[in-house]
């Protein structure tokens, strides 16, 4: 726990002095974001500051012990000793509290990509089956879960699908989810009962307010086109689907499932503020090399994360090496084994 002090403590005091940056100045959008770290770090920051007074204090008393000059001035610094060293293990217990709180993004709601990875229309099939899990989770936790945007195959698997999910506390129980997961099952047009393995990416964003970050209009390239699918017959004679483009970042965004364009708009611009949020973020957090409270792995989507294997009736989680079974009650939505194992960490 000290190393973890020891790099708040220095982030802290690295972040007071990037906010006189003449760049960061300039950079409303990394300025924001700086005051609020410095905002959720400043109370353990002080804490810490009296921890290293502490210290002190409890070293002066142990020179004064080790080399007694009269048995009146022993007795006072056995008696700070003893009451400062209290105060510090009563401090570091504090500070250890502190290190477990919430993310103050914990509570937003959430924004979760699902892809298809390696495996064809197993992995889409695949797909479907995380997003099912999902959006039965946020059903059992009382939150709502609804598609923005979606991409089927023939067998009824997802190439892609974006969902919002509307809850408090969503993104802090289901952060731990973003990497590629990967499955081994018999796929359902395997006809001779052959295990394959494949997978998909999960990705999933905070949902990111327009006070969160601002997205200047004129870096915008908007497109229209006829959504097709399903929705009925407005959405195939009627160009309400939309493509949004923010120039700078060529960062592409789609969303068709809408019945109307405005609503399809709006949409799309919850889903671009909050990719363009995370991707922001964590170009911050890369420079700083800050350090990320409660993260297992490194959150990249490129990262094997989890490995559900069926014929052994078995779910296990690379990062922290633990294994669950009941692999049909897991997938149909009752995760909270796995993502209470995980907010532990």
């Amino acid at each position: 726990m000290k190393q973890n002090i020891q790099k708040i403590f220095d982030r802290y005091n690295t972040a007071k002095d990037e906010l006189n940056n003449p760049d960061v100045i300039r950079d409303m959008q990394k300025y924001k974001l700086l005051n609020q770290e410095l905002s959720v770090l400043k109370e353990t920051a002080e804490k810490i500051e009296k921890l290293i007074e502490y210290e002190k204090m409890i070293k002066e008393a142990e020179d004064i012990i080790a080399s007694p000059t009269d048995n009146d001035l022993l007795s006072i610094a056995q008696n700070e000793f003893n009451d400062y060293t209290q105060a510090k293990s009563d401090l570091e217990k504090e500070i250890e509290n502190d290190l477990v709180k919430d993310d103050p993004l914990d509570q937003k709601n959430i924004i979760v990509e699902v892809r298809a990875g390696t495996g064809g229309d197993e992995s889409a099939l695949f797909a479907a089956t995380l997003y099912r899990m999902y959006s039965r989770f946020a059903e059992k936790m009382g939150w709502t879960a609804k598609i923005l945007s979606s991409s089927t195959t023939d067998l009824g698997g997802f190439k892609e699908v974006v969902f919002e999910i509307d809850g408090k506390g969503a993104y802090g129980y289901l952060k731990y989810e973003i990497g590629t997961h990967r499955v081994q099952r018999i796929p359902e047009t395997e006809k001779a009962g052959r295990v394959h393995t494949s997978a998909a990416t999960v990705a999933v964003l905070p949902v990111a307010e327009e006070v969160d970050y601002e997205v200047n209009s004129a870096d915008l390239k908007i497109d229209l086109f006829r959504a097709g699918g399903h929705g009925g017959q407005n959405v195939n004679k009627t160009e309400t689907a939309i493509r949004i483009t923010h120039l700078p970042t060529n960062t592409v965004v789609v969303c068709r499932d809408e019945r109307s364009q405005q609503q399809n708009r709006a949409k799309a611009m919850i889903v671009l503020r909050s990719r363009l949020l995370a991707a922001h973020t964590e170009k911050l957090a890369k420079e700083k090399s800050e350090m990320r409270k409660k993260q297992v792995g490194t959150g990249d989507r490129s990262e094997k994360i989890r490995t559900y294997n069926y014929p052994q009736d078995r779910i296990t989680d690379h990062r922290i090496k633990k294994s669950w079974h009941n692999i049909n009650q897991i997938m149909d939505g009752n995760m909270e084994p796995i993502s209470e194992e995980l907010k532990k960490f």
